[in-house]
């Protein structure tokens, strides 16, 4: 496969993550381009945030149940899924961080990658 066309398919699954996002009505959704950057290892970091704990989990469980059922992909790793505070599905070139609307704003990580090309959604 070539990077083009793998570039391709990670924007295909940054989208669909877009619409899991959507889907639960997630706050604040950013995609991040990251393919300009250096010392990068995703393509795209897609970010938003919920209310609560409640909505956090369940804005992972959208984006997971979406990527499968339009990618058949899994998350190749999952973190926070505990505490349900900061919720990050790796999907090795796209990467979902899921915030608590409070820990978003604590990490600002979307200061931390400042230079990335940045698209915002409305939650649907």
């Amino acid at each position: 496969m070539s990077k083009e066309d793998n570039s391709k398919e990670s924007k295909i699954l940054a989208d669909v993550a877009v619409q899991g996002m959507q889907e639960r009505k997630a706050h604040d959704i950013v995609l991040m381009d990251m393919q300009g950057l250096h010392h990068t290892v995703s393509d795209y970091f897609v970010v938003c945030h919920g209310n609560s704990t409640v909505q956090v989990a369940a804005i992972a469980q959208s984006i997971e149940k979406e990527v499968f059922k339009t990618l058949k992909q899994e998350p190749w790793r999952k973190e926070g899924l505990g505490n349900n505070e900061w919720i990050l599905l790796d999907f090795i070139d796209v990467v979902v961080h899921v915030f608590h609307r409070d820990k978003r704003y604590f990490y600002g990580i979307e200061e931390l990658w400042a230079d990335a090309e940045v698209h915002t959604f409305k939650s649907a």
